[in-house]
């Protein structure tokens, strides 16, 4: 069985993995996080866009 050293240790190419996969959930989160940003702002514009037409009416 392997151990948690040499498993993080990644065959010595520990160096090149890990950014790898830190730089992939950096990525992930800030898509994540602009398209919670992007939902919100449609929200607005369409709650606006209905009350302005009830006001209208």
């Amino acid at each position: 069985m392997i151990d948690l050293g040499s498993f993080l240790a990644m065959g010595g190419y520990a160096a090149y993995v890990w950014p790898a996969y830190g730089a992939g959930v950096v990525i992930l989160a800030a898509v994540w996080f602009d398209g919670l940003r992007r939902r919100r702002a449609v929200e607005r514009a369409l709650q606006a866009v209905a009350q302005s037409r009830e006001n209208d009416a």
